[in-house]
């Protein structure tokens, strides 16, 4: 046989060959987009639209992980249509209930989203729903984690809280029954259990009145309140302890401004931006008490120039019996509770607490709330208040 058919035979193979595999790649492409076809078929579009009235991230998976329908929920999980499933955590429980398998339910924590370092505690549940099909439920339950942990906290610190005082006027009352020969030292004792006595009916207040702010869903007695008489209230409540702190009260700002909500839930919480400005000022300072009035709210800013507060704990001290400074918190009575009573009793008046504050330069807290129409005609008292408040600054 010469090189010509030699050639020839060469290239009648290649040809064969070619063909073969032309052949073999369409029907692999063919197989492909039947398979396709077959699973676009079985998640249906009622069935996406009803994925996406499922308020957990859900998905359907086929049997190579991919997800073919997400509902617009999903988006927190990294859940994309046409992706594989980022978590191995959720492809080991798909890969469980494939193919039939009872469902299963676990709870886990899996990364949020597809590059981020964040995890998040959740509830997933797997089931089968169709030969090659899995339907994927990821319910995040870190809200509800974070709250259990919340109230756990809350009950082991007022415990915690409480037995101070409760131990202190055990002990001051075994002393004073030793030192009955002694009236000094009984006067001491006695009085010792009073100061025990006040902080603990004090503490044992301020968390009814928490809880209460925290159960309630929404105020019961609310009306227009002028906030001149809330600042004035405030203001003459913590007089005594400002004078016996040499720390001078200054009041300023816009007058006449009204909101909606509880007069005594707002003395309250101001009262308590109050007393910690105070508390926490040197002698011979100024803590200052500022309105200003906006088309739409009302700011009330209470300004020290105190030993300020560390960047670090600025988030913190909003929480319930967090203190910034302990050993200062325990001299001045602190409870750790005046700060988070501010912010519940601020939110169920529909405002919020914001916070500035420096190390060594200082705090201003501001509560914001929104803004009422004032009433066509005000109440003598009100004027009357407004009267001796502008004489007294003044004076």
């Amino acid at each position: 046989m010469d090189s010509t058919q030699l050639g020839l035979l060469a290239l009648a193979l290649g040809i064969i060959l070619g063909a073969g595999v032309t052949l073999i790649v369409a029907l692999a492409v063919r197989t492909r987009d039947r398979a396709i076809r077959e699973q676009s078929r079985e998640v249906s579009p009622v069935l996406t639209a009803a994925l996406d009235a499922i308020d957990d991230a859900t998905a359907v998976v086929d049997t190579s992980g991919a997800v073919v329908a997400v509902s617009s929920s999903g988006a927190w999980l990294g859940l994309a249509l046409g992706q594989a499933l980022e978590q191995p955590e959720l492809r080991e429980l798909v890969k469980a209930v494939r193919f039939g398998a009872p469902a299963q339910s676990r709870t886990m924590r899996v990364r949020r989203g597809r590059i981020s370092d964040d995890t998040r505690l959740v509830v997933a549940r797997a089931a089968s729903i169709a030969d090659r099909l899995t339907l994927l439920i990821v319910r995040d339950i870190s809200e509800q984690e974070r709250l259990q942990q919340m109230r756990q906290d809350f009950i082991a610190n007022t415990s915690h809280e409480l037995k101070t005082p409760v131990g202190a006027i055990g002990l001051l009352a075994e002393a004073m029954e030793s030192a009955l020969d002694d009236p000094e030292q009984v006067r001491t004792f006695a009085k010792r259990m009073s100061a025990e006595a006040r902080r603990l009916g004090q503490l044992t207040g301020r968390i009814m009145n928490l809880s209460k702010l925290q159960a309630a869903d929404e105020l019961t007695e609310i009306g227009d309140v002028a906030v001149d008489e809330v600042v004035a209230a405030a203001l003459e409540q913590y007089q005594v302890q400002a004078d016996s702190a040499e720390v001078a009260l200054v009041r300023g700002g816009d007058r006449g401004m009204v909101v909606r909500g509880s007069a005594t839930i707002l003395v309250e919480a101001l009262g308590n931006l109050i007393a910690n400005a105070i508390a926490y000022s040197p002698h011979g300072s100024r803590v200052g008490i500022g309105v200003r009035g906006t088309p739409d709210a009302v700011e009330i800013a209470v300004a020290d120039q105190g030993i300020g507060i560390a960047e670090a704990d600025q988030q913190r001290v909003f929480e319930r019996f967090y203190r910034a400074d302990q050993a200062r918190s325990r001299r001045t009575g602190g409870t750790g509770l005046g700060l988070s009573i501010v912010k519940h009793a601020v939110s169920r008046h529909g405002g919020e607490v914001r916070l500035w504050s420096q190390p060594e330069r200082g705090s201003t807290f501001t509560i914001r709330l929104p803004r009422a129409d004032a009433p066509a005609g005000e109440p003598e008292s009100v004027k009357h208040k407004k009267k001796g408040a502008r004489a007294a600054h003044a004076a």
